[in-house]
């Protein structure tokens, strides 16, 4: 699988990282280990950390540190309703821009 081109990745990360944590409770490495299950090769733990810190001082998540039965204490994410409704807005604008990215790339495919 060849890794997604990290210029296209910036302005979906936040939510990314949002549906994620939409999911269930979960911390930072369990985290990156998700989106690279799911095809994002290219993001590093050092890219994860701060979009969590942004995300968390916007109050679209909440961060809770928790002992680790396999070893030091671990922030746990989960989303808040401000973060639903920044999720919903970002599933819009998503499906906007796929439909529009669509649209062109079927006409260039017509040319």
């Amino acid at each position: 699988m060849t890794e997604i081109n990290p210029q296209l990745l910036k302005g979906t990360l936040d939510g990314a990282l949002l549906l994620v944590i939409a999911r269930h409770e979960t911390y930072g490495y369990e985290i990156t280990e998700n989106l690279k299950t799911m095809g994002f090769l290219a993001i590093a733990a050092g890219t994860i950390y701060p979009i969590l810190q942004k995300l968390e001082r916007e109050k679209f998540i909440k961060g809770e540190m928790r002992k680790s039965s396999e070893g030091p204490k671990r922030k746990y994410f989960t989303i808040t309703e401000l973060g639903q409704a920044r999720l919903t807005d970002f599933l819009s604008d998503w499906k906007l821009l796929t439909y529009a990215m669509q649209n062109l790339i079927k006409d260039k495919d017509n040319v």
